[in-house]
């Protein structure tokens, strides 16, 4: 298929893509083995922490994708920290720091829908709190303050709606947050206010270009 009707097609994005994904299949012709194609994606998105009602920033990151021949997704972000606040007893204000800290890799797998795609993932992060404030004065919780085992959040295509690898898609879910340790004469007030169900996750990979091994 020319550059020309890759274009009309796919679209200009796409088709730089896909003309990657072509030269790298090009490259390894007569092997066995399909190669791989990278794809990195800008990232943005917000998560919400049901027990405290607040809004966390997750990006702008990076997410370097490695996808196989079989659909199988793997994808590596460091995200930047952020903040957040929200009210204790639903008037006194709490601010703090929050990191997520990834334990190994994002997976997924990439579904074809008749002619399009949808995306499962499944991320693993340490979450961290600190420089935790509660009125403006500070909650002594130490630069350990994290949770005791990793969050798992899983984050898949809403339905309806598909991903390319491309122009990339949503990923929504939800997720639990366990136990906090490492915080000090606080950890016992952060487990009462922090950990549980129901917090949501709504994620937007955009703006797929070709990556590198």
């Amino acid at each position: 298929m020319t550059t020309t009707k890759l274009r009309h097609r796919f679209g200009r994005r796409a088709a730089t893509v896909a003309l990657a994904a072509v030269g790298t299949i090009a490259a390894t012709a007569g092997s066995a083995v399909a190669a791989d194609v990278y794809v990195d994606y800008d990232f943005n998105g917000t998560t919400t922490i049901a027990s405290t009602g607040s809004n966390v920033t997750l990006g702008p990151a990076v997410m370097y994708t490695t996808v196989a021949d079989d659909g199988t997704f793997v994808g590596d972000m460091t995200l930047p920290g952020t903040r957040t606040e929200f009210k204790l007893a639903g008037f006194i204000p709490v601010t703090a720091n929050v990191d997520f800290i990834p334990t190994k890799p994002t997976t997924g797998q990439m579904i074809r829908v008749g002619r399009f795609r949808t995306l499962t993932s499944s991320s693993s992060y340490y979450v961290r709190l600190s420089n935790i404030k509660v009125v403006g004065f500070p909650l002594f919780a130490g630069s350990q303050c994290r949770t005791k085992d990793p969050v798992l959040m899983d984050a898949n295509t809403p339905e309806g709606e598909y991903f390319t690898i491309a122009d990339g898609g949503r990923l929504t879910g939800t997720y639990s947050i366990g136990d906090f340790q490492n915080c000090g004469l606080n950890t016992w007030l952060i487990n009462i206010l922090i950990p549980g169900g129901g917090n949501t996750v709504d994620l937007h990979l955009t703006g797929g270009r070709p990556g590198t091994p």
